[in-house]
């Protein structure tokens, strides 16, 4: 069969499913926006698409190994979202939404949602990292925004990925200051809790980080000021250096700069309090306090209305995650001297240790190199798996197997 041909079919098989889905649409309540008929943009887009997607695919392919933390650090878009962050994730808990922030090549840099939609959501990689333009994922939302520069939606079949005919996407682009398209800002949710008020909503939301966009601009230093670094170390220690002096904060200010430097898309202040204190009854003011405290230790490096750091802070635990990210396993490891701040029992802090602790103990078990179970074996002599592991990859003339089957009949015990 010829190409051509080969795409004919794939379209006709489509506009197949496209007619047989409009009746249990209508039945359901649920009718589709442009009618029976298929919209000319999608029927065009299909046709572009289908050079270059199987529409058989079942998820987005990954940009960068799906790293793209610092490619969202480095974003204009950043600030503004994160002002309205609070808000972004009330829309889409209450509507039964997610929402994402894509950048102008239609990568995913940001989402929020509530757990079960974001689950099925990365599914088909539509979280960070995710590819939705339409040369990676064909006819969506997200694709045709950045191709019309103008507000889209794309309901159930009308995308080329049967994958995602079980969903609705709402979504427009932002412009910066000069017109230019930074990126856009997408809802999304299965077909059946489509609404009439989606794009609307989506509309007044982009509107306002246009807004931020043009009225926000990053901190400013002091004239001469020259922001000196911080080294904050909290893999199995804890303490903050600048200049070579260490600076005077307790371990509940440590916790929050720590968590600060993990998320740097920053806190609420509700959320930030619940990772410091979980249920526990304290004050507001002794919060308050203990935020003051910090920001004066960094010279005014904590953001003040959704907490967040301004200062300079590079983190051996940010450095783990990094490693991690990018298949680094070596780096995880030797950055990697102990559990996320020991000492500390914030909640915060035990869920991103329990979270490093698991993500770099499934990066020596996928290596095959033992040194690194050998190395990590030596920080937890009752894992077998890992000891196992080491067994596996150690040549049988090896004088290391002998240290690793020593260890894995102790922890066998």
């Amino acid at each position: 069969m010829s190409h051509r041909s080969d795409l004919r079919q794939r379209r006709a098989t489509l506009e197949g499913e496209w007619s047989r889905l409009v009746p249990r649409l209508k039945a359901a309540g649920s009718p589709p926006p442009g009618g029976e008929a298929l919209r000319h943009e999608v029927t065009e887009s299909w046709a572009r698409s289908l050079t270059s997607v199987d529409p058989a695919r079942d998820s987005a392919p990954v940009t960068d190994g799906g790293a793209v933390r610092h490619r969202w650090t480095g974003s204009p878009l950043r600030r503004p979202v994160n002002d309205l962050a609070d808000e972004l994730r009330s829309v889409a808990d209450d509507a039964g939404f997610v929402t994402a922030i894509a950048d102008e090549s239609g990568t995913i840099l940001w989402t929020c949602g509530g757990q079960t939609m974001r689950r099925r959501a990365e599914r088909v990689n539509f979280a960070p990292g995710g590819r939705w333009d339409e040369q990676a994922m064909g006819t969506n939302a997200l694709s045709l925004a950045l191709r019309t520069d103008r507000p889209s939606t794309v309901f159930s079949a009308e995308h080329l990925v049967t994958a995602l005919h079980g969903w609705v996407c709402y979504c427009a682009p932002i412009h910066g200051p000069d017109g230019s398209v930074l990126g856009v800002l997408d809802l999304s949710t299965t077909w059946d809790r489509s609404h009439p008020l989606a794009m609307s909503t989506v509309r007044g939301l982009v509107s306002a980080i246009e807004v931020g966009l043009r009225t926000t601009e990053p901190p400013r230093q002091q004239p001469g000021a020259d922001l000196p670094r911080v080294h904050l170390t909290c893999m199995g220690e804890e303490k903050a250096v600048r200049e070579g002096v260490s600076l005077p904060l307790r371990p509940r200010q440590l916790e929050i700069l720590t968590l600060l430097a993990l998320e740097p898309d920053g806190f609420s202040p509700e959320r930030l309090r619940a990772a410091l204190y979980g249920d526990r009854p304290v004050t507001a003011s002794t919060f308050k306090a203990e935020i003051s405290h910090l920001r004066r230790a960094l010279g005014g490096g904590v953001a003040t209305r959704r907490y967040a750091l301004t200062a300079p802070v590079s983190c051996d635990a940010v450095d783990v995650q990094r490693a991690l990210e990018h298949t680094d396993t070596e780096t995880a490891l030797r950055l990697y001297r102990g559990p996320l701040l020991p000492r500390s029992e914030a909640p915060g802090i035990e869920e991103w240790r329990t979270r490093l602790e698991v993500a770099v103990r499934e990066a020596v078990l996928a290596s095959t190199r033992p040194e690194h179970a050998l190395r990590y074996g030596e920080r937890a002599p009752y894992d077998a798996e890992v000891h196992e592991h080491a067994l596996r990859l150690i040549g049988p003339g090896d004088a290391r197997r002998a240290l690793a089957a020593g260890r894995l009949t102790t922890a066998l015990r």
